[in-house]
């Protein structure tokens, strides 16, 4: 039964510290390389770089809260979880726009980092 889970390539638990530009000042994230692969294809859906992405979901955030988020890897990590759980429940991409991805993410498939 574990063995879909613990068959994981250690590539993907791997965290990867990124450098973000939030409206002049540069931040760093740290995740684990999956969710950079995730936020990576939200972002091709919505035609951005992970950067412009993580930008306006911040920028969203702030202005549907009214405040700096406290923990925005985390918030990053929720975001890549409930798009992924969106796009299993209607079986079909989740924006009707964007075009289907070139390959899911938990597809056995050499593993190639992406730079921001």
């Amino acid at each position: 039964m574990c063995g879909i889970y613990i068959n994981a390539d250690p590539i993907l638990y791997e965290s990867r510290t990124r450098s973000l530009r939030i409206h002049g000042v540069i931040t760093t994230v740290r995740l684990e390389n999956l969710f950079w692969d995730v936020l990576h294809e939200i972002a091709a859906r919505e035609s951005m770089t992970t950067s412009q992405f993580a930008v306006k979901l911040y920028d969203e955030l702030i202005a549907l809260r009214g405040e700096m988020p406290t923990n925005f890897a985390s918030f990053l990590r929720v975001c890549c979880l409930r798009y992924l759980s969106m796009r299993t429940e209607k079986g079909a991409p989740v924006s009707g726009t964007a075009p289907e991805p070139t390959a899911a993410v938990n597809e056995a498939r050499p593993r190639m980092l992406k730079t921001v």
